[in-house]
């Protein structure tokens, strides 16, 4: 059966619609850390509260993540942009006005799930499109070039200003504007939806174990993501070198895709995770003990790069334990499920004990891997 195939001319119309809609999408986690610290400072809110709101935004977003896949093929995927990008821009510019904590937990909720609806329609519409590497790599070139110019003016020429309700209405603005890519996304899928018969069998045991080792990881060190800019804040770092650190470690981020991408096969099974331990406990020794700037910029950067490779590394592994692939759909799923979690528990260590409870936290998240995959590995298991 011969499927109408994407017209040239619009397949980087597609890409980058699809490309800013996942930027969308990726906003509010990106940009957790100085919002939830504007937030804290503007609002004089407990660490309980901040740690919180970071959790039921992301409770919102395992929502729509969730949800997604029922009724994605559904709807008009323009139809959908717009709803999408309007909800989160509104829900954004309503926080601005919120100084009470159930309202702020109502809008968080509501821009988690919002934005998690963008990141699936995204995801969707590449995997519609034929050179899905090409594809995939541009829409995180893109995100990654508009995070880092958010996050680089966002704390001197925003926050340091205006404080949280700037930063909200800033972020509000971005996704307004991002919003526009809807006039390029397709109104539906560019190939026709099929559906199979039959039974499959049960996704193999080791690919759960997997998913369940990848959560805690996940969740340890989005634990500390989310109040790493209340660690600057610690050390008195002014605003603009914080803007300074949260951009470099994005496109620092992007830097260990693509290593991890050169390298990765070559390192083995078992070599990869040993390596992102080392690395993610020399970041968070620095973060420990660093009293000034330099060793904290350091620090982050490092745990970021090695954080990033590590996430890099499970996902493929997740992958080889189900190659029917359906354990790969579910690791936006275990990602929204950690953040939900992480900033939760680090609120409550922070408020009991110290940041260093939250660093080592995601040392012990991050120790998991590696032993366990030294002795178990999931493609090894089958038959």
């Amino acid at each position: 059966m011969n499927h109408n195939p994407v017209p040239v001319g619009g397949m980087f119309a597609f890409v980058l619609a699809a490309s800013l809609a996942s930027t969308i999408g990726g906003l509010p986690f990106n940009a957790l850390p100085v919002m939830l610290g504007s937030m804290a400072d503007s609002f004089s809110l407990e660490p309980q509260v901040v740690g919180m709101i970071g959790s039921i935004c992301f409770a919102g977003y395992l929502v729509g993540t969730l949800g997604a896949p029922f009724w994605m093929d559904r709807l008009n995927w323009r139809t959908l942009t717009v709803i999408s990008a309007f909800g989160t821009a509104a829900s954004f510019a309503l926080s601005a006005r919120e100084q009470e904590v159930v309202p702020l937990y109502v809008m968080w909720a509501l821009i988690g799930f919002f934005a998690s609806t963008m990141t699936c329609l995204g995801m969707r519409i590449l995997s519609d499109l034929p050179n899905k590497v090409q594809a995939f790599g541009t829409r995180q070139g893109v995100e990654l070039s508009v995070t880092a110019a958010v996050l680089f003016a966002l704390p001197p020429l925003v926050i340091a200003q205006y404080q949280y309700p700037g930063a909200a209405l800033a972020l509000a603005g971005v996704v307004a504007v991002l919003g526009i890519s809807a006039f390029w996304v397709p109104q539906h899928p560019l190939v026709p939806v099929t559906t199979e018969s039959g039974d499959r069998p049960p996704m193999p045991a080791r690919a759960w174990v997997a998913l369940a080792v990848f959560f805690v990881f996940l969740a340890g060190n989005i634990a500390l993501w989310a109040f790493l800019e209340r660690i600057g804040k610690g050390l008195a770092i002014e605003a603009a070198e914080m803007g300074t650190v949260f951009a470099v470690l994005k496109l620092l981020g992007g830097a260990a895709a693509f290593s991890v991408a050169f390298f990765g096969e070559r390192l083995g099974p078992r070599r990869p995770f040993w390596l992102v331990l080392a690395v993610i406990l020399l970041g968070l020794g620095l973060l420990d003990h660093g009293k000034t700037f330099v060793p904290f910029a350091l620090g982050a950067w490092i745990w970021e790069f090695a954080f990033t490779c590590g996430c890099v590394f499970q996902a493929a592994l997740i992958a080889r334990a189900d190659p029917t692939g359906r354990a790969v759909v579910l690791i936006p799923a275990v990602f929204a499920l950690s953040s939900m979690v992480g900033p939760g528990v680090a609120g409550q260590l922070i408020a009991g004990s110290s940041v260093s409870a939250v660093l080592a936290l995601a040392a012990v998240c991050s120790v998991l891997p590696a032993v366990l995959y030294q002795f178990w590995q999931p493609e090894q298991s089958a038959q």
